[in-house]
């Protein structure tokens, strides 16, 4: 099996929540190795290079609007940005994460036990975003991360 690298986020619902420690709890019992970190404040620039591959669904402008924490308030703007490796990281990761719908995900998953519809806005609020395929995942570590930021 390849060893990969992969990205995750604790969206602005997840860090709002404190839910940070508890999603990174699982991912460490998942046996991957942590190999960088950091808080960021998410602009509409940068969550529309990590989103472009999406530019062209409708629920495109909820994604922004939701990864720069515009459903949460000015003061909940922060996403934490963690960069996994492991055999077969990609997928691993997202067993660990569950499926986008928190009423999908499968229990003990992420999703599953942190997730919610959010009754007031209607919309998921997955507290984690997990990179989707080996591909997407080197490009969103190249988005989130500079050279020299990962422990490798």
């Amino acid at each position: 099996m390849p060893i990969e690298r992969t990205l995750i986020l604790i969206k602005p619902d997840g860090m709002q929540r404190r839910l940070a420690g508890l999603a990174i709890d699982r991912l460490e019992n998942g046996g991957f190795e942590l190999i960088g970190a950091k808080v960021v404040s998410v602009n509409e620039k940068l969550a529309r290079e990590h989103y472009a591959l999406l530019q062209d669904k409708p629920f495109f402008p909820g994604l922004i609007k939701f990864i720069t924490g515009e459903y949460h308030g000015v003061s909940n703007r922060r996403v934490l940005a963690l960069v996994y490796r492991g055999e077969d990281a990609v997928k691993g990761v997202r067993a660990v994460v569950g499926a986008t719908s928190p009423e999908d995900a499968a229990p003990g998953t992420i999703r599953s036990a942190f997730g919610r519809i959010n009754s007031k806005g209607g919309y998921f609020e997955n507290v984690v975003h997990a990179s989707g395929n080996p591909e997407e995942a080197e490009r969103e570590v190249r988005i989130w991360f500079k050279p020299g930021e990962l422990v490798e």
